[in-house]
């Protein structure tokens, strides 16, 4: 395949630009010099910024190298941030599955409540606040549940009962002896309660 030098060229300058526009504060159109607001919200972002100024330019690979890109960062994100979710209850003492019922629930879901809220304000016909609203949980269901459930029950099949996973499943063994994805029933009115509260 032909490579696209012009496309390289212009994909080397706007990865520099990347990294010139993560070191400064973001600026409206209207702005000229940037407050003291501006500043410290950029120092806040600043380590986020230039993480993410690693991820290429659409210019490379037809942007097919920025996308998997973007979703490898994305996915080292969301381990750091269920990381940091899991010490935060740890420390106050609030099991995993109310922290990410109330904590990391919260904090996926204001970003896209805030797009969809702007897409509203300035679109005449609001068309793009519902398409991100169903967008946004259509991605959370399928891909964010789904995915990891379709990946753990391929994993227990192919693993088959471990020590480990007879010891937490005991009154399992007799019911599926050649192991597999156990999830417990929990008590769902509790879990949305919650949700809704927080």
């Amino acid at each position: 395949a032909a490579v696209n030098l012009d496309s390289v060229r212009s994909g080397n300058t706007a990865w520099i630009d990347q990294f010139k526009n993560a070191l400064l504060p973001s600026l409206d159109d209207d702005q000229t010099e940037a407050s003291a607001m501006d500043w410290a919200v950029h120092f806040i972002a600043l380590p986020w910024k230039l993480i993410f100024a690693f991820v290429p330019p659409t210019d490379y690979c037809g942007g097919w190298l920025s996308f998997f890109s973007g979703i490898i960062f994305i996915g080292l994100l969301t381990v750091f941030i269920g990381d940091l979710a899991a010490l935060l209850g740890c420390c106050m003492g609030i099991p995993d599955e109310i922290t990410a019922i109330s904590i990391v629930a919260l904090g996926t879901s204001l970003p896209d409540t805030f797009a969809s809220k702007v897409a509203a304000v300035e679109d005449p016909t609001a068309d793009n606040a519902i398409g991100n609203v169903t967008g946004s949980n259509s991605v959370n269901v399928f891909l964010g549940l789904g995915l990891p459930w379709m990946m753990a029950a391929l994993y227990w099949a192919n693993a088959g009962p471990t020590d480990a996973w007879k010891a937490k499943y005991p009154d399992m063994v007799d019911l599926y002896p050649d192991g597999g994805f156990i999830v417990r029933a929990g008590d769902l009115v509790f879990s949305v309660g919650i949700f809704t509260f927080c």
